[in-house]
């Protein structure tokens, strides 16, 4: 009966999870790898006359560094930051920028202010990802006459999904924070 208990709650036994051990290069390359497929992400085809996609790679360095602060270097902004400037279309040197200005943001608020919850956590991400969209639009304005639209008409969808969506995001970088911590099985 406790057994069976034990078992549908996902425990193991003892015995099971003695030669198993969170593999090393799974738990440090899962994060890095998971913010370069996001960046990736919204380059997937889809037809829109306004940009609509959110910026999947910096809401994912953000999960990243709020659930688990100290697993990204501050440093973390450049190479990552080239990865997304390669793919997104971004003037380059944007993302470097930007990415690496957020770390040290982050690192400077987390210091500061070391208590945290979910609706602090959204509305710091939410501040940091508004202020990136509007920082992006201004890298791109420049040199775009001025009788052509006006950037801000059309990217508050953008701005707007971006802020509902990075709960969504955070829950996707809970599951694969969770699974990167797997025990896999030692051998030798």
């Amino acid at each position: 009966m406790i057994a069976r208990k034990l078992s549908r709650r996902g425990a193991q036994p003892l015995a099971r999870r003695i030669s198993q051990a969170p593999s090393p290069f799974v738990a440090y390359a899962t994060p890095w790898a998971a913010v370069a497929l996001a960046s990736i992400m919204p380059c997937w085809p889809l037809v829109a006359m306004a940009p609509v996609m959110p910026p999947l790679g910096f809401m994912s360095l953000l999960a990243w560094r709020q659930v688990r602060p100290g697993l990204l270097p501050i440093w973390a902004g450049l190479p990552l930051g080239l990865v997304d400037d390669l793919f997104s279309g971004q003037p380059f040197g944007c993302a470097i920028f930007l990415w690496t200005l957020t770390l040290i943001t982050l690192e400077i608020i987390e210091a500061r202010f070391p208590w945290r919850n979910f609706i602090t956590d959204w509305l710091v991400a939410s501040l940091f990802l508004l202020a990136y969209l509007a920082a992006c639009v201004g890298f791109n304005q420049h040199g775009v006459p001025a009788d052509i639209m006006p950037p801000w008409a059309y990217i508050g969808v953008q701005m707007g999904l971006t802020v509902i969506a990075y709960p969504m995001v955070g829950r996707v970088v809970g599951w694969i924070d969770r699974w990167r911590l797997t025990r896999f099985r030692v051998v030798g």
